[in-house]
């Protein structure tokens, strides 16, 4: 069957760029049952999507559509087969904002560079609401054209049997019924006339020429503001600072004064209750696809969703009375510990080297030995180049240099299967080290190219503590 899928995308590329893709590269996908391919005929790049959920795919392609026609950050469709469940669009790359955001915590400093990105993704999530929402044919949303009390209910209730239930909260059924129906006519109170991206998280803002690009917006209908908002500054293992949550929030009702009034004290009180139901919807999908079905990356993403709820409990309340449903939040928090073992930055450590093999490979210090060295002097080499001599592979001429190279994809794709089976083993085994080593000749290009883009990739996969170090840092030839 994949193969087939592989043939048919392969032809539409075909028809759309007049050649043969030279590589054609499956791409990891999140929870989502569509799949991904990377197309590259040498001059030419694209994404390969199939996805058999006609009414979904039907709604991005148009949505998308409609939002290039407002200027949006959003990719171009470059060819479509539907009745094969087929569509190319343009290639984003693969770095999230929510990468960046990982890089910076493993680093302890959220830089400026990042906390920018966000203004303007928020920049552009108000254009996405107030101005692009007008004029959208709303009959294409799937699968509801409006976040209303079905919606909100679908949320409540797959929270109330895939997590509270499969956790063990005990609860009292029909007040915690009551408690649902309360705070969904509260939050329906809230102006729901815009646009509702309903999963705008860093995540799905790529990163392309230092530029936020937007995708993923196949659920959206017409809802809250609030809602997106607390999507994106409540993103569980974004981690955000909470005050940086707090100037984030503020900026963003600037940049929405620019185009309608704002109440702030109401629409901050709205907000507040729309941070409760995100929490509560994605605590109900961490417990389906984690402790339902069994998928480690999201249980190991509860202890942050959690954090959110300590803050939630600890500093808000709502104008309305939940009791029911606030005793069962105090209760999860109460039995946090059957989730400390999910948290796997206490778990496994990766550090990823680069090195040159003049230097010699770099020993293992944690004392348990072992790990993977892979020799990158098979591949191109920029550092034969003047151009490139004086840079390193963190460079961006060097990046677009090697990311261009199928040999180095195909390489990179390869280690990635490798150390993805073993940090799930180690995982799995409660191991706490393992280690990654690139050597090439200078250790300055190829290896430090690769070393990053394993770190990033790791990053993006599991939630553990991955360190880098370049080990010829200080010898780089430098102008």
């Amino acid at each position: 069957m994949n193969s087939d899928i592989q043939h048919r995308i392969v032809q539409l590329f075909k028809q759309w760029a007049g050649s043969e893709p030279a590589t054609v590269i499956p791409i990891a996908g999140s929870g989502s049952p569509r799949k991904y391919f990377r197309l590259n005929d040498g001059s030419q790049t694209a994404i390969g999507v199939y996805h058999t959920d006609e009414a979904e795919n039907r709604a991005f392609i148009e949505f998308s559509t409609h939002f290039r026609k407002h200027e949006l950050a959003v990719p171009e469709i470059y060819a479509a087969n539907l009745d094969h469940h087929i569509y190319l669009l343009q290639d984003l790359g693969d770095t999230s904002l929510f990468s960046l955001v990982e890089q910076a915590n493993n680093s302890g400093e959220l830089t400026e560079k990042v906390i920018d990105l966000y203004k303007r993704s928020l920049e552009q999530l108000v254009r996405f609401q107030v101005i692009a929402g007008k004029d959208l044919d709303y009959s294409f949303c799937y699968p509801r054209a409006s976040f209303d009390k079905q919606s909100i209910f679908w949320d409540l209730n797959h929270f109330k049997y895939y997590f509270l239930k499969l956790t063990g909260i005990n609860f009292d059924e029909q007040k915690l019924e009551d408690d649902f129906h309360t705070l969904t006519d509260y939050l329906l109170q809230a102006d729901g006339q815009f646009f509702m991206y309903r999963d705008f998280q860093s995540r799905n803002i790529m990163i392309l020429n230092n530029s936020p690009y937007f995708i993923d917006y196949q659920g959206g209908r017409k809802g809250a503001l609030q809602y997106d908002l607390a999507s994106l500054l409540f993103q569980a293992k974004a981690m955000l600072p909470f005050d940086v949550r707090d100037q984030l929030l503020y900026y963003y009702l600037d940049k929405l004064e620019d185009y309608i009034p704002v109440d702030h004290d109401k629409f901050i009180r709205f907000y507040h209750g729309y941070v409760l139901i995100r929490i509560i919807q994605v605590l109900g999908t961490y417990g389906y696809r984690g402790l339902y079905e069994n998928k480690s990356h999201f249980i190991q993403s509860i202890p942050y969703a959690l954090k959110n709820l300590e803050w939630l409990l600890a500093n808000i309340s709502l104008p309305v009375d939940l009791p029911e449903l606030w005793r069962s939040l105090q209760q999860i928090l109460r039995n946090e510990d059957q989730f400390a073992h999910s948290d796997d930055r206490r778990g496994l450590k990766v550090i990823v080297n680069s090195f040159s093999y003049k230097k010699g490979i770099p020993k293992d210090k944690s004392g348990h030995g072992g790990g993977y060295v892979f020799d990158c002097r098979a591949l191109p080499n920029p550092g034969r180049e003047e151009k490139y001599r004086f840079l390193s592979g963190m460079d961006e001429p060097v990046i677009e240099f090697l990311n261009a190279q199928p040999d180095v994809e195909k390489f990179l794709k390869s280690i990635y299967t490798i150390i993805d089976q073993t940090v799930e083993t180690y995982l799995n085994r409660g191991f706490s080290n393992l280690m990654v080593s690139f050597g090439c000749t200078g250790g300055q290009h190829r290896s430090v190219f690769c070393a990053e883009k394993l770190m990033q990739h790791l990053i993006d996969k599991f939630s553990i503590d991955v360190s880098l170090k370049h080990q010829e840092e200080e010898n780089w030839v430098r102008k």
